[in-house]
């Protein structure tokens, strides 16, 4: 057992031996050789150091490697999607340590690297990049803190890299996901103010301003819109909606018969577009609308669910046609033709409203049309999603 111990203690000791000692001297050499990962093993020893931590060398060279290291990745990233990058949060990292270089020693500087004063002013696009990517994991309370870097970025100078709105953009929609809507329409201003042509831009500040019943705010975002980006799709039929918005249906009507649906080649306008054409009933219009996203967006609740309750709107009309002609006996022809027109939407419309309810299973309102369907096909699914909607209802 002694003989045990004594071998174990000399391994330890070993281990003692070889174990990595802060030196920011390694880590700058590191750094010079362009080892960026090993140069930042090492920086972040000298950054826990008691002694080394209140240095403002310590913090510019830790800065510097983050920096160096995040450019390296996030361009190998760009040029090879299937790169893995391993220190995402490098550029926050690096901004965090340039600004504690500033508040230890405003003036350090080291040979071939950056002053913090020079750095932080370039890190935004890095910042953007990862304060998105956080954003799209739906992080949100990380996105603002980096996202709030990236602006802080920006500002400190003329950005050599105009981002024409951007930072702001997506600033703000992290504050509206975060159920911050007045700050938000403020960072939407912003980024129009700061010339953005995003179409996204308008759509989300035309919603807040709707959902504050600021009709005079939406009427000149509407006129923006117009002036900034008169060529998008998503331009008119944002004027259409505010017309219908502020009562004007006739001159809404006027615009919306004014498309080219031909015109049309993303989904989102499409769906936009024929939402319209239901509110007008106009359901013959709607349908090729949304059949056209259903191709382009599959495995879209929002197209999926439309599609079904277009399909069904035409069931009904074909069949109140079909009972017109009863009584006439010298239409069975016309009869029959309806009669086959109201079966086949009935069935395509429970076809949709499937393939809908598998994205999102307890939607009361499509179970409840769905079951309605089956009773009218007498179907014995009628009495399986009926028990469904009891269950939801139990809860």
């Amino acid at each position: 057992m002694k003989k045990i111990l004594f071998v174990l203690t000399i391994l330890l000791c070993l281990q003692g031996l070889s174990a990595q000692k802060p030196s920011l001297t390694k880590a700058y050499n590191f750094f010079y050789d362009k080892n960026f990962v090993k140069a930042k093993e090492m920086i972040d020893l000298c950054a826990q150091d008691e002694k080394l931590a209140g240095k403002a060398q310590t913090w510019l060279y830790k800065g510097n490697i983050c920096y160096f290291l995040a450019n390296e990745e996030y361009s190998a990233k760009q040029q090879n999607a299937s790169f893995v990058i391993e220190h995402p949060d490098a550029p926050v990292e690096a901004y965090a340590a340039f600004r504690k270089s500033l508040e230890l020693n405003p003036n350090a500087e080291a040979m071939d690297m950056f002053s913090a004063k020079e750095a932080m002013k370039q890190l935004y696009p890095l910042l953007l990049v990862r304060g998105v990517d956080q954003l799209i994991d739906k992080d949100y309370a990380a996105a603002e803190k980096t996202l709030a870097m990236s602006m802080e970025s920006y500002e400190m100078d003329k950005p050599q890299y105009p981002m024409h709105g951007e930072i702001y953009y997506y600033y703000a929609y992290t504050l509206e996901m975060m159920d911050k809507a007045a700050q938000a329409t403020a960072y939407y201003q912003k980024a129009l103010d700061d010339g953005s042509q995003n179409p996204y831009v308008f759509a989300r500040l035309m919603e807040l301003y709707k959902n504050q019943q600021d009709k005079a705010a939406a009427g000149a975002l509407v006129q923006k819109a117009k002036a900034t980006i008169p060529q998008e799709m998503s331009t008119r039929l944002a004027e259409i909606d505010y017309l219908y918005w502020i009562g004007d249906s006739v001159k809404a009507r006027q615009n919306l018969h004014a498309i080219n649906t031909a015109d049309l080649s993303n989904a989102d306008d499409m769906v936009n577009l024929a939402n319209f054409y239901i509110k007008e009933k106009n359901y013959d219009l709607a349908t090729p609308l949304l059949e056209r996203a259903n191709r382009l967006s599959p495995d879209n609740f929002v197209v999926l669910y439309n599609l079904g309750v277009c399909k069904y709107c035409l069931h009904e009309k074909a069949f109140e046609s079909y009972n017109n002609l009863l009584l006439d006996p010298s239409a069975t022809s016309q009869k029959e033709h309806y009669k086959q027109i109201s079966d086949q939407m009935l069935q395509e419309s429970a076809l949709y409203f499937e393939q809908a309810r598998k994205l999102n299973p307890t939607d009361l309102s499509l179970l409840n049309t769905l079951r309605s369907i089956y009773v009218q096909q007498q179907s014995p699914k009628a009495d399986e999603i009926g028990n469904i909607i009891k269950s939801l209802e139990n809860r």
